[in-house]
């Protein structure tokens, strides 16, 4: 276990209070529209209400000026120490979808995509339907059931995610990133790090041509990326560090795996494809499970998609809805609610940056009194200041009354 981690554990002491972590993914932004970011563009009456209330800060997620993934950027809110626990995307997105990994299976987190021969013109093919992803996954697993001796899987996630795995002896994780991460850039085909996963290697990168082969007359998808080539890693499981009943309320493979990974309770939420009825089912669930728990990891998604699409506008209407869900939130009278997110996506980047993450904190023990709005601005301000993201946990903690005094 972390040095921190057991530190802390060894302070923490059991209530009945209840913790509730909003995690918008990517909600930080840069200004853009208007000299704006998307949170400052959006109308939130409800986070502004409550800003006023709280104490506001900024969190960085890994270090200054580092752009973190969402592995990263969510282990660090959840009180691990991004550097250390360095988790490939394939096992979160593994996990995520109920598939069983094994010390003898490596797993990739992949991309449909859309090539121009060796040119990547769609990182994301589009963002297929669902359905479309699940009848290109049926088409490769008909085509390739092993390479080389070692069994090869592939299996389907939400619009153009999809997770493979490989099964076989003398397996490594060792290996770069077979994805170039822009349009309008060569394919990448993946490099082993070192001689034990230069075997691994050879059949991901014969496994990425015959997926081109399968796919030439696919319409949009075409082809392949991998990312993420990951085992199963052993890491200290947050219910155990706090000591609490956890759950997580979340609609993406990854970041259920990412909170399966760690020890959380998954809870099933039912499929809604509009915005505000997906919210709407994931506040049901946080509803009829709010009093088996302690805490609660609620994720919403599409903060961040609408950011990698640098569509501005998009963003603004997420945050909206969300902002208009809050009293129903807050209706339940959690003890401590958080919101922020695990790093930013401003449309102006169309992508993850390095920008430091908004974070409010609501409890009764706040220091409120010095924003009128929840904004990069008001929270650079704020009370709780500019902290690694690794310590929001301690922070929320506290303001459960769950921590002891350190020392005489």
């Amino acid at each position: 276990m972390d040095d921190i981690q057991d530190f802390v554990g060894k302070l923490v002491v059991k209530n009945d209070t209840k913790i509730i972590l909003l995690v918008m993914d990517g909600l930080g932004g840069a200004p853009n529209l208007g000299g704006m970011t998307e949170l400052e563009a959006a109308n939130t009456p409800n986070l502004d209400m409550l800003a006023k209330a709280s104490d506001l800060g900024l969190s960085v997620p890994v270090l200054p000026g580092i752009t973190p993934g969402s592995g990263p950027g969510h282990l660090g809110i959840f009180g691990y120490d991004p550097i250390k626990y360095q988790i490939g995307r394939g096992i979160l997105e593994a996990l995520g979808i109920g598939i069983e990994v094994s010390e003898k299976d490596v797993v990739a987190r992949g991309n449909f995509a859309t090539f121009d021969g060796e040119t990547v013109v769609d990182r994301r093919a589009g963002r297929p339907a669902t359905e479309e992803n699940v009848k290109a996954c049926q088409l490769i697993n008909s085509k390739i059931k092993e390479i080389d001796g070692v069994k090869v899987q592939v299996f389907p996630g939400v619009e153009h995610r999809f997770v493979l795995k490989l099964t076989g002896d003398g397996l490594a994780d060792n290996l770069t990133d077979a994805d170039p991460q822009k349009d309008g850039e060569k394919m990448l085909y993946t490099t082993a790090i070192n001689e034990e996963s230069r075997k691994t290697a050879e059949i991901i990168n014969k496994f990425i041509k015959q997926v081109a082969t399968i796919l030439k007359n696919n319409g949009k998808i075409t082809g392949c990326l991998l990312r993420g080539f990951s085992k199963h890693p052993v890491m200290p499981k947050f219910p155990q560090i706090y000591k609490m009943r956890s759950a997580a309320i979340a609609t993406y493979p990854m970041y259920r795996g990412l909170a399966k990974l760690v020890g959380m309770d998954v809870l099933e939420v039912p499929h809604v494809d509009d915005e505000a009825g997906s919210l709407q089912s994931e506040i049901k669930v946080l509803k009829d499970n709010y009093d088996k728990y302690d805490f609660f990891y609620f994720h919403v998604k599409h903060t961040d998609s609408y950011g990698e699409d640098s569509n501005f506008l998009a963003k603004v209407d997420v945050i909206e809805i969300v902002d208009r869900a809050i009293p129903q939130i807050m209706s339940l009278k959690p003890d401590v609610l958080a919101v922020t997110g695990d790093h930013s996506t401003p449309s102006l980047v169309g992508g993850h940056s390095w920008h430091p993450v908004p974070l409010l904190i609501h409890s009764k023990y706040s220091r409120y009194g010095l924003a009128e709005k929840f904004s990069e601005k008001t929270c650079a301000t704020g009370s709780i200041g500019t902290i690694e993201a690794k310590n929001i946990m301690t922070l929320l903690m506290a303001n459960a009354m769950r921590l002891e005094k350190y020392g005489a």
